[in-house]
């Protein structure tokens, strides 16, 4: 897969525009996840990460994720500019939705904004919008960038991008 960039058009930002290392900036962007016939979170004060070649993450404020659904799932990573992150379940009755987010308990300063906020993979659930938008997952395993109609590419995560 090439890397070439895409051409950006009017309201849309090309990810190869975006800084290396990553940066965290607020963001007024309405933010909404909903599962299984509940809103999972629901917010106008999300960070988002930017990183070159990556559609953005949206990390939502805790006190916008709805009371009781997160769970601590097992294990860590360590991100080079953010830290070591914590992963999280979702949990609605008896359904329950293994690693489908992940925060920094104590962030690297650069990345102070991202405290007591989560982050979620966009293709575990039902629907997830920015603005109103449904997003489309970044593809591959690890990566979790919501793409909209906003943001151009070509994005990092499907087969050939390993080395961007």
């Amino acid at each position: 897969m090439s890397n070439a960039k895409h051409p950006v058009g009017p309201g849309q930002e090309s990810v190869w525009s975006y800084p290396r290392p990553a940066i965290a900036q607020q963001s007024r962007c309405h933010i909404v996840i909903e599962h299984g016939g509940q809103t999972i979170a629901d917010t106008r004060s999300a960070v988002r990460t930017l990183e070159t070649s990556h559609p953005p993450s949206y990390y939502v404020p805790m006190a916008d994720i709805a009371q009781g659904v997160l769970r601590r799932a097992e294990g860590t990573s360590m991100c080079e500019w953010k830290g070591a992150a914590t992963y999280w379940d979702i949990v609605i009755g008896s359904m329950v939705l293994p690693r489908v987010g992940w925060s920094y308990a104590n962030p690297t300063p650069a990345f102070a904004l991202l405290r007591d906020h989560v982050a979620f993979y966009a293709g575990p659930f039902d629907r997830c919008t920015v603005d109103g938008e449904q997003v489309t997952p970044q593809a591959g395993r690890f990566y979790g960038g919501w793409i909209t109609s906003r943001v151009v590419g070509p994005f990092k995560g499907g087969p050939g991008t390993m080395g961007w």
